[in-house]
């Protein structure tokens, strides 16, 4: 399963050595640059882990690490403190505020990446498995094959990864916005009624076999897969 990273950091260079690690993992990343905004995504997008830098502007990481062990949506999100602040006390204080572990700059790309997953193998049982599965819907991710009850479902590249995203994250609501960043990446310009063509396809290749509608539409909200079909709007 393709797990989402949450870097909060406020050093540029740094920020895309994360991403780049992260990425060439099979992760996903979500970038903040400062507190507020990293714990505003961390609510917003429940990450699957956050790395999070000690001294950031305009909250301390370690005031982040507090709130999001505090708050109901996020304190079983794993937390990794990443920082320059190596003294055994400084250590403490980011485990005791609820940090799951703690690595000190200038570390190891390929050892930030280890503890990431050593992570992600304690708090997420499914961490490493290679299908994603709702509903009837199998993807198998080492394939790129989908089948639903049994039967063949032929995606093109861009609906593979638009349901891949919504299987992800099942019953969440994305926004086309969010989609367009997720799906077709941020340094790609398309507009936002591309996404309503391809759920369109989507949603009739999976439903060529029978079976309920499983995309639903939110009025003026987007797009979630969810097996409650009495919710559709």
């Amino acid at each position: 399963m393709k797990q989402n990273i949450l870097i909060v950091e406020d050093e540029p260079p740094l920020v895309e050595l994360l991403r780049y690690n992260m990425e060439s993992e099979g992760f996903s990343t979500i970038i903040a640059t400062n507190g507020e905004d990293g714990l505003l995504l961390a609510i917003e997008e429940k990450p699957d882990i956050v790395i999070l830098d000690w001294m950031l502007p305009k909250l301390s990481g370690l005031d982040v690490c507090r709130r999001l062990c505090e708050h109901k949506d996020t304190k079983r999100i794993p937390i990794l403190m990443l920082t320059a602040r190596g003294e055994e006390g400084d250590k403490v204080s980011g485990l005791t505020a609820g940090a799951d572990d703690y690595i000190v700059k200038p570390f190891s790309p390929s050892e930030l990446v280890a503890r990431v997953k050593a992570i992600l193998r304690r708090t997420s049982p499914d961490f490493g498995e290679n299908k994603l599965e709702y509903a009837g819907i199998v993807l198998d991710l080492s394939a790129q094959k989908v089948h639903r009850d049994g039967y063949f479902i032929h995606l093109g590249p861009t609906e593979y990864r638009l349901l891949q995203t919504l299987i992800e994250r099942p019953t969440r609501v994305y926004s086309r916005e969010q989609l367009l960043d997720r799906v077709w990446g941020r340094e790609i310009y398309v507009e936002e009624r591309t996404v309503d063509v391809h759920v369109r396809r989507l949603r009739k290749a999976l439903n060529k076999f029978g079976g309920d509608d499983l995309i639903r539409t939110v009025r003026r909200g987007g797009y979630s897969i969810d097996i409650d079909v009495n919710m559709k709007d």
